[in-house]
Formats: C-alpha cells, sequence, structure tokens
C-alpha cells in the first residue's frame, strides 16, 4: 500500500498543531478567568428562571467545548493551513522559558509580537465578553418574559417601566453591543476580511482600556473616582424620570448601532480595517460620545445628593463623572495615535470625518 504525500502528512500535521495550540490558549483563558475571585463570584450564580436556568460556569464550559470543536472544524477545512497567532504564542512562550535573556533582549519578530499580543487580549476579553452576553441574554429574556405576562399597563406604568421595561430594553440593548464584540474577538478569519493586521504595544493605550472593564473598572471606582454612577438613575419627578430615562436609552441605542456597524472587526486596541459606516460617518468615535452622555444623565442624581450633603461632596461627584470621561478621551486619543502609525486609510477617515466627539465642535 502507498504511503501518502508528504505535504498530505504535513498539511494534516499543521492543522492538528494550530488546533491543539488554540485549544491550549482557550482552557487556559477558561481556567485563569473562572479562578478569579471576581469573575468566580459572576460564575457560581444561576441565571434565568425555574425550570429554565444554569450557572456561569455552566455555560462558559459548554461554549469552550463547542468553541473548541468549532475550531477544530475551521482548522480542517481551511484552504492553505499556516501557522495560527496562537501557535505563534506557545513557540515564543516556550523560547521564552528556555532561554529568557534572548527573547527578551532584543524585539520580537514582526508576525510573532502580533500573535502574543492578539492571543493575550483574546485570553482577556474571550471568555468576559462570553459571560457579559449569556448574563444580558439571560436577564433580558427575564424581563421579556414577565414583561408580556402583564395583562393592565394602565395599573400603575411608572411601576412597570422601572421593573421591566427599562431593564429589558437596556439588557437587549447590552447584549448586541457585548454579542458583537464576543463574536469579533472568536472569529477571526481571513475569508471574513476581519484578520488583525495590528495591536496597540503601547501601555497606556492597553492602561486606558482595561481600565475601563471589570475588575479594572470596579478599583479604579473605589481607590480614585469614589463614586459609582447609576445605570438607572431614579427621579422625583414622573415626567423627567421617564423622559431622562428614555434619553438614556436612545444613546445606549446608538452606542449600540456602533458596535453593529464594527460588525465583525468589533474588537479593543486592534486594527482590523477602518470603519467608516452609521454612525462612524457623523463621528469618528460614537460609541464613547453616547456612553459618556449616558453616564452623564445618570450621574444627575448623584450629583444633587452630593450637593445637598457638602459642596466638596458635590465638586467630587462631579469630578467622578469627568475622570471618567476624561479617560474614554484619552482611550480614543490612544486608539487614534495606533491606527494612524499602520494605517494611512485612518488619516484619510479623519479628514473627511472631522470630529472626534461631538459634531461641530470637537
Amino acid at each position: 500500500m502507498p504511503s501518502p504525500p508528504t505535504s498530505a502528512v504535513t498539511s494534516v500535521a499543521d492543522r492538528l498543531k494550530n488546533w491543539i495550540a488554540s485549544v491550549a490558549v482557550v482552557g487556559v483563558a477558561c481556567t485563569a478567568f473562572a479562578l478569579t475571585p471576581f469573575y468566580r463570584v459572576q460564575l457560581e450564580r444561576p441565571y434565568g428562571w425555574d425550570g429554565f436556568s444554569c450557572t456561569g460556569i455552566q455555560f462558559l464550559v459548554v461554549a469552550a467545548c463547542l468553541y473548541s470543536a468549532l475550531l477544530g472544524l475551521y482548522y480542517l477545512l481551511e484552504a492553505a493551513p499556516g501557522v495560527s497567532k496562537s501557535l505563534r504564542f506557545w513557540r515564543v512562550a516556550g523560547r521564552l522559558l528556555r532561554a529568557p535573556a534572548a527573547v527578551t533582549g532584543q524585539p520580537l519578530p514582526a508576525e510573532d509580537r502580533l500573535a502574543v499580543l492578539a492571543t493575550i487580549l483574546k485570553s482577556f476579553f474571550g471568555p468576559f465578553m462570553l459571560l457579559a452576553t449569556f448574563q444580558s441574554f439571560m436577564n433580558s429574556l427575564s424581563n421579556a418574559r414577565i414583561l408580556l405576562a402583564v395583562s393592565d399597563w394602565n395599573v400603575d406604568f411608572i411601576e412597570i417601566f422601572n421593573r421591566y421595561v427599562f431593564w429589558c430594553t437596556m439588557q437587549t440593548l447590552i447584549f448586541i453591543d457585548v454579542a458583537v464584540f464576543t463574536v469579533g474577538y472568536l472569529v477571526e478569519v481571513r475569508r471574513l476580511n476581519n484578520e488583525i493586521r495590528s495591536v496597540d504595544p503601547t501601555l497606556l493605550g492597553w492602561a486606558a482600556a482595561l481600565l475601563c472593564y471589570f475588575p479594572f473598572s470596579t478599583y479604579l471606582t473605589v481607590f480614585v473616582l469614589g463614586r459609582q454612577v447609576s445605570d438607572f438613575p431614579q427621579f422625583d419627578d414622573p415626567t423627567a424620570h421617564i423622559a431622562l430615562n428614555v434619553a438614556l436609552l436612545l444613546l445606549m441605542a446608538v452606542y449600540s448601532s456602533a458596535s453593529v456597524a464594527l460588525g465583525l472587526k468589533g474588537s479593543n486596541l486592534t486594527h482590523r480595517g477602518v470603519v467608516t459606516r452609521w454612525p462612524y460617518s457623523v463621528i469618528r468615535h460614537p460609541a464613547y460620545t453616547c456612553k459618556n452622555m449616558a453616564w452623564w444623565i445618570g450621574g444627575i442624581p448623584m450629583v444633587s445628593a452630593a450637593f445637598a450633603e457638602s459642596l466638596f461632596a458635590g465638586i467630587s461627584a462631579v469630578a467622578s463623572i469627568v475622570g471618567w470621561t476624561l479617560l474614554y478621551i484619552l482611550r480614543a486619543v490612544t486608539e487614534e495615535d495606533h491606527l494612524r502609525s499602520v494605517d494611512e486609510e485612518y488619516d484619510a477617515y479623519a479628514r473627511r470625518v472631522r470630529y472626534r466627539f461631538i459634531p461641530g465642535v470637537y
């Protein structure tokens, strides 16, 4: 019986190496995520309702196994298998363990550096976004289920709005946002034109991005900024309460539409091609603008209560919100510095869309 061609054997071996390396990254990332105390609390919590619920860890395990199986299918069907980013990452890690001085003493080759940064990025955000997607979906579904059971909307509209309408809408919008980014982190295929071409290599860029996400955002709030803006602000006047919270939801809708506009290119700290459609045709950072405007609405009761307490408390409350806004400005600036450094197309886009945050102003 003739032996299979050497090229065929090599192809199978390459596919298997890529798959094993990727599954190893998935396993290490999910394990580290599950062992982190802050996330472990959320993972152990059940989501859903009687007869239809599961814990976060159950979902994460099933999702990781399914994703690993899909990776196997992808590598099996890949037309021309090369060296995956995951495999490059493990090779660099192996060299670092064997000869740390040789690896750290000189810059990594461009492909290896990209692989390391992209793998670290996906390892942090992948499990986090998966859990956030699951949480927002189940919370939205739970609220929608109760909302559909309401038979008399005239009983107390404010109470129904507060308990179900607002949260169902908010969780649905959050689900859309995080679901798009989850797919963006987990799916990277050249045919889909969403391959990661560059990852921001600067510490400032990474710090500005990570400080906006748990658990770092919690530490920043507790130890530096000191005050937390409400996701659902309460106002004494019923008309103002409804109007301001509807405005908040509309801002979050535009925020989510910006994520949808990114599509399969959605991910932090990366360059995957310049997106110019929908809200990105008006300003360059529509998501950051809308999120901050929503926070300013959410901060009105906090600021009002703080000023009622004392002038210093009021100024501290305003400073807290301003601090978050400045962080997002820094995040936008570092993102633009990265994109301009790797793609002239972004400069052309910035000349067409002149304003970062507010049309006609800045």
